[in-house]
């Protein structure tokens, strides 16, 4: 508590401790923001997950922070620079999730989950909260709701493929 005369002395050290915590904080909320997403991966997929997909919100978001408290102007050429650093990083741990094998391609759900997520915590960084709030929703939206939908689709492929390969029909074989 400030006592009297000391109030700008109280002000400044009240300063300081926002400026210590406000990044923490950024952290926190990309940490928490993952977390729908990164359940959803870690319950499903097991490609990444728990542990990845909040490492990789808070990274982004940290790479930011820091970029944005060197930077001693918003210089748009060097925010540019600095987020296309972020999005390559990311595209490049993206690229590690996806899988082929037995004519099959799995884990682009799982990159392009961590590509969003990555763009969420830089958008916690430069405090767009509804973007990242909705980059938050909107993924887990498309890896829980969506994927019923993606099994059903599937599901009548392959009944498709069974009933056309039972009529004997050559489509597409000219």
């Amino acid at each position: 508590m400030c006592m009297q005369g000391r109030v700008g002395r109280c002000r400044r050290d009240s300063n300081e401790m926002m400026d210590f915590l406000e990044p923490l904080l950024k952290l926190l909320f990309a940490f928490v923001l993952a977390m729908p997403a990164a359940i959803n991966r870690e319950r499903y997929s097991q490609i990444m997950g728990l542990r990845t997909f909040p490492l990789v919100s808070m990274g982004a978001c940290a790479y930011a922070v820091i970029a944005m408290g060197i930077l001693e102007s918003v210089d748009g050429d060097a925010i540019a620079r600095i987020m296309q650093g972020i999005l390559t990083g990311i595209g490049f741990i993206g690229g590690g999730a996806i899988l082929k094998g037995d004519n099959r391609v799995r884990g682009t759900a799982t990159a392009a989950t961590i590509w969003g997520l990555g763009a969420m915590g830089t958008a916690v960084a430069f405090e767009q909260w509804s973007i990242a709030i909705a980059l938050s929703i909107v993924s887990w939206l498309a890896l829980s709701v969506l994927f019923d939908l993606k099994e059903e689709v599937d599901h009548n492929y392959e009944r498709e493929k069974d009933v056309d390969r039972d009529d004997g029909d050559d489509r597409g074989n000219d």
